[in-house]
């Protein structure tokens, strides 16, 4: 694309290009506050590559066209190529092993496999419960991102490779998650000579991050070396899928290395923004009582005066505010916040952009979510917005939190399903109250999630309450199906 004819930051810098205003601790926000002020598309230069962003619905409506655009794999997720290779959400679209995942894994998130996948979800997300539970009684604070985070590593080791992590037995992060998180920083750090000092001193040193590489694929070929001699899971999972199965027409199966690539991915692309969406969840609702009521009164009408539910694999579909609150969150932050579309051929974007088969502009959803055509009052958080009725009346281009067309992300209803059981057994079992005089900090790695953001949950009285026998939700709206 031209982008001589696209709005630019002010104070352009010879060599250095739009770094005035960049934080680069913070580069999507500091991208989305320059956007927000330019229109609905702009450029950005940095060190000679011009970055082109879009914001507004009307192009990125264009740019998810999969007739005309495809899925982009370079800039954003260079760190984490450099580790899994042509793994599902790193591969190229032309790379085979894209395809061949694809089609091998598919089944492993339809709704007979989630089926097996909830029991192992609602056992931990109970050893979730049972650390919150300490806190409650100790009257402590509880770190709302660690502790999601927690619970997301471990649910995703043991429904992916039978792996425990033992994350709620332990202080300290497990060495696999410091060496993942080491890797990725050392990845995402700028690769020039002229920065080599500053990358060593913020992301480790090249010898470090080999060891870290090294560590990650270590264990996990020795979770694979255990389950081909033999060693079973506690349910049928991702790992026993790539090793066993064959693609459906070809009959060909994945290498020994795209396998640990896969496992590798599903841990780092399947914790981060799972844990990402709940901590923002939590974060809004206890922002706005009443909403957390309106949730709880759900929860309740569910699962009544029980101590300790039994939620069935059916009871989380029927949480639907609990779901639209959740899905407003991933509206204002969601936790993969951009994603690169590039031309088939040669287009012309909006009715005036021409770009060249190639040419690239990356989406930014919470710019896009906040769309005011598409979203009256954007930046008021509102689960009726997801209402049955009202959802299904939008443009589907308009909200995207896991990706478009045949990339979007694979696991979505995986995530889903965990996120809603786990949202909706908090709710039920505490009132939660925020760190005093807390202000929402957005924290930037691979994926967003709150920075500094601590709870004190509180057991609720259930036994001293009534619950409600029928639905509480009184917008006619959440009465359709």
């Amino acid at each position: 694309m031209d982008a001589s004819s696209l709005p630019h930051p002010p104070y352009r810098l010879p060599f250095l290009g739009d770094v005035v205003g960049l934080n680069p601790r913070t580069p999507l926000q500091s991208s989305m506050w320059m956007l927000s002020g330019l229109g609905p598309i702009a450029v950005r230069r940095l060190l000679g590559t011009d970055i082109v962003m879009v914001g507004g619905a009307d192009l990125v409506a264009e740019l998810n066209d999969e007739t005309r655009f495809a899925k982009n794999t370079g800039l954003h997720i260079y760190a984490l190529r450099q580790i899994v290779g042509d793994a599902l959400f790193t591969a190229d679209n032309d790379e085979p092993n894209w395809q061949l995942a694809h089609d091998i894994l598919m089944p492993a998130f339809t709704r007979e496999a989630m089926l097996g996948y909830h029991a192992t979800m609602l056992a931990v997300a109970r050893q979730l419960l049972a650390r919150w539970d300490t806190a409650a009684r100790r009257q402590q604070h509880v770190d709302v991102s660690a502790d999601m985070t927690r619970m997301t590593l471990e649910t995703i080791g043991r429904t992916g490779f039978g792996y425990r992590f033992d994350a709620f037995d332990r202080d300290r992060p497990h060495p696999f998650v410091t060496a993942m998180n080491r890797t990725l920083r050392y990845g995402n750090f700028p690769d020039s000579r002229w920065l080599a000092p500053v990358r060593r001193a913020v992301a480790g040193s090249a010898r470090r991050h080999r060891a870290d590489v090294a560590l990650l694929e270590r264990t996990v070929d020795d979770v694979i070396a255990a389950r081909l001699a033999g060693a079973t899971s506690e349910t049928p999972d991702l790992l026993d899928r790539m090793l066993h199965s064959a693609h459906p027409d070809t009959g060909a199966r994945l290498d020994p290395v795209n396998v640990r690539q896969q496992i590798i991915t599903f841990v780092i692309a399947g914790h981060e923004t799972t844990s990402g969406a709940l901590s923002f969840a939590l974060y809004y609702l206890t922002a706005h009582p009443q909403v957390m009521a309106r949730a709880q009164a759900e929860v309740d009408a569910l699962w009544g005066h029980a101590e300790d539910p039994e939620p069935t694999f059916a009871d989380i579909a029927r949480l639907r505010y609990v779901r639209a609150v959740l899905d407003e969150a991933l509206r204002l932050w969601p936790t993969v916040p951009a994603y690169l579309r590039e031309a088939r051929t040669d287009t012309v974007l909006g009715g005036r952009y021409r770009m060249r088969q190639g040419d690239w502009a990356v989406v930014l959803l919470p710019l896009a979510h906040r769309d005011p055509t598409v979203w009256p009052e954007p930046d008021r958080f509102d689960p009726d917005r997801f209402a049955p009725g009202k959802a299904k009346a939008r443009p589907p281009h308009v909200y995207k939190p896991f990706g478009t067309g045949q990339r979007a992300c694979i696991g979505r209803q995986f995530a889903l399903h965990e996120a809603v059981l786990t949202l909706g057994l908090l709710l039920h079992r505490y009132d939660l109250t925020p760190t005093e005089a807390y202000r929402l900090q957005i924290a930037e790695t691979l994926t967003l999630k709150p920075r500094g953001f601590g709870l004190q949950p509180r057991r609720r009285q259930h036994l001293s309450r009534s619950v409600p026998t029928t639905s509480p939700l009184s917008n006619a709206d959440w009465d359709a199906v």
